[in-house]
């Protein structure tokens, strides 16, 4: 006799958009998520016994990114740490590229699953940056912009007064606030002898 047919997920439930046609012998699954993965069995059966069949639904995804880049400025000497992180299935593998040249592992520069550090920046690290996170159903990119301040220490215009007059015995503070990247030491002194640290 003609069997009657059954669908059911092993270790979970049919998905709730499934739908059984053809005298339900054919299970379709429109929309397909990556929860939608597992092994699925067939069953049918009539008055003389019943047979199973079991098959593996594998669910694959492009690439989608997560964490994605943003433009930087950094202080000359300073470190820089960017991660790329996206979601698919195979997971995906990532690339940097540097004004559209590959970037290798050097002394100051690590790439470790999505995560680019450079250590001690100097001017020759600004430029674009990309991130290319691929698996084999595509490959998707992010570009930031890594901007290295450098400039040697200026004092803008009337930051320090030339002369202070104070009656003997109140306390004066002179400000000493040049611009400069990266941040500069500093250093006072007292005609040609070096300032030392006192009680006062």
């Amino acid at each position: 006799p003609v069997p009657t047919i059954s669908w059911r997920k092993v270790n979970g439930h049919n998905p709730s958009k499934a739908r059984l046609r053809k005298s339900q012998a054919v299970l379709e699954i429109p929309n397909v998520q990556l929860e939608d993965a597992g092994m699925y069995e067939c069953k049918a059966e009539n008055s003389r016994g019943r047979n199973v069949f079991r098959g593996q639904l594998q669910v694959y995804t492009y690439p989608h990114w997560v964490e994605k880049l943003n433009d930087t400025q950094l202080d000359s000497g300073d470190q820089l740490q960017w991660e790329c992180k996206a979601t698919g299935k195979p997971r995906p593998t990532y690339r940097w590229l540097k004004n559209g040249v590959p970037l290798w592992p050097q002394s100051r520069i690590e790439m470790v699953n999505g995560v680019l550090m450079i250590h001690s920046v100097n001017l020759s690290d600004a430029g674009m940056y990309q991130c290319l996170a691929e698996n084999k159903y595509g490959t998707i990119y992010a570009s930031a912009e890594l901007k290295i301040l450098a400039s040697a220490p200026t004092f803008p215009l009337n930051q320090m007064r030339k002369t202070i007059i104070i009656t003997k015995g109140q306390e004066v503070v002179i400000e000493c606030k040049p611009q400069a990247s990266p941040k500069p030491t500093i250093t006072w002194k007292k005609g040609d002898k070096a300032l030392r640290e006192s009680k006062r």
